[in-house]
């Protein structure tokens, strides 16, 4: 059917393109200049952007009115206007991509998402600084090790190793059979057997060639490929053959070694979005978008033998404690969480939060927010209670999707300033680069 409508999109476009002629019919050169200027049309052009596109449909479109007027409907007629629907709907895509082809991916969502209480989760690149979709991290951080080769290639090898192997006991694993083979070399610096590496050796085909990132490692560290004779052979084999020059310098292959053990993967760090907003009674009210409620595959599954269990459930006298399991289930599949926090002035701090994260990390983000930070300080949940257990993950205690807290100075440190007659808690609490930007609430 789509072939179909296809081909009568085709066939309006060429006939609102203009008339033509045979090519048994006499050449142009053989008419009249008189009878070109008084009997043959000028020949339009077919439509080549939307707009066009558009006008030309419009036109098909009040040509089928007038005649609608002097015939029946026919299937003819309801076909022409799908396919007029559809070419109006093409023109107003390609004028959205045209619009929207200028700005940057997360400029144009911020846009889109203006009238959210946050636009969506972002990330920022560790290596470059970039600020990222969830859709564009994989992308840019592995081109951003790969350019990272021309600066430290030893480095790069590492970062590597660990972000592109996704089987974190398979890295464990390979990156310690390569330091065992880089100890074995610092200790017995003398020993030839030490300082080459047969590829087809099992250990090594097992543990070390199936990582991304390996061979690179061996290469920017010292070693170099070759093809080496078979005693009372005549065939070859390929070895990792460490140069002569590397073993004057053990002590950086020793830090190659650690290095190479110590290292994690490559994450984009999630962007808390820091921003202030006026005073406002709306501070409550939340409009989120849906990367707040996108469910894994695990998580879908989870709920979906939550559902199943639901009839059982029912027909059950459930005491409290089973309810508050239930609830702590039910926060599970919540995967960011958007925290506000109302400021002893009536400002009110917000930041993004992974919804598993330590409340520990929400202390951190609004000390770091702070002139103050020393001060000691308390947050009191939408309940009233101070949630004094930093360890404890936001969907264990409530706070997610979404939360508005109160902070509060710590009352004994309190009465301590003022008894000193100090004024360190005067005027706004905020840094001021915060309060540059102020927002309003919709």
């Amino acid at each position: 059917m789509k072939r179909f409508f296809k081909g009568i999109k085709t066939d309006m476009k060429f006939k609102t393109a203009g008339p033509g002629h045979k090519l048994t019919e006499e050449t142009r050169g053989e008419v009249s200049n008189e009878k070109l200027t008084s009997e043959t049309p000028k020949l339009r052009s077919a439509p080549k952007d939307g707009a066009q596109v558009a006008a030309a449909a419009a036109a098909v479109a009040r040509m089928e009115q007038n005649q609608a007027k002097f015939r029946p409907l026919t299937s003819h007629d309801v076909i022409k206007a799908q396919v007029k629907k559809e070419l109006e709907a093409e023109a107003a895509t390609h004028e959205s991509e045209a619009s929207v082809s200028h700005k940057g991916p997360v400029n144009a969502a911020k846009k889109q998402h203006a009238n959210l209480s946050v636009s969506g989760i972002y990330f920022k690149c560790p290596l470059t600084g970039a600020t990222l979709t969830k859709e564009q991290r994989e992308a840019h951080i592995r081109e951003a090790i790969l350019l990272h080769f021309s600066k430290d290639p030893v480095t790069a090898s590492i970062m590597q190793i660990h972000t592109f192997n996704r089987d974190r006991e398979q890295v464990k694993t390979g990156t310690e059979t390569m330091a065992k083979y880089l100890e074995n070399i610092c200790n017995h610096p003398d020993d030839m057997k030490y300082q080459k590496i047969k590829v087809s050796n099992r250990i090594f085909q097992e543990r070390i060639s199936c990582l991304e990132g390996a061979e690179e490692f061996f290469q920017a560290i010292g070693f170099e490929k070759k093809a080496l004779p078979i005693p009372e052979q005549e065939t070859t084999e390929d070895f990792y053959v460490l140069k002569e020059d590397v073993l004057a310098n053990l002590d950086q292959l020793q830090q190659h070694k650690e290095r190479l053990l110590s290292a994690e993967a490559v994450k984009a760090k999630l962007d808390r979005q820091p921003c202030v907003f006026q005073p406002s009674a709306q501070a409550s009210q939340f409009e989120l978008p849906d990367d707040f409620y996108k469910l894994t595959i695990d998580e879908i599954k989870r709920e979906q033998k939550q559902r199943t269990e639901a009839v059982e459930r029912n027909a059950m006298l459930r005491t409290k404690a089973m309810r508050e399991k239930e609830q702590q289930k039910e926060m599970q599949k919540y995967n960011y969480t958007l925290l506000r926090i109302r400021l002893p002035d009536g400002h009110i701090l917000q930041g993004t939060f992974y919804a598993r994260e330590r409340v520990s990390s929400l202390f951190d983000f609004v000390r770091e927010s702070l002139q103050n930070d020393w001060l000691p300080f308390e947050m009191l949940a939408p309940g009233g209670h101070t949630l004094d257990n930093e360890t404890v993950a936001f969907n264990e205690c409530g706070l997610v999707p979404a939360a508005l807290l109160s902070f509060r100075w710590d009352p004994a440190v309190m009465a301590d300033i003022e008894a000193a007659g100090s004024q360190a808690t005067a005027g706004s609490i905020l840094k001021p680069e915060l309060l540059n930007e102020i927002h309003t609430l919709h």
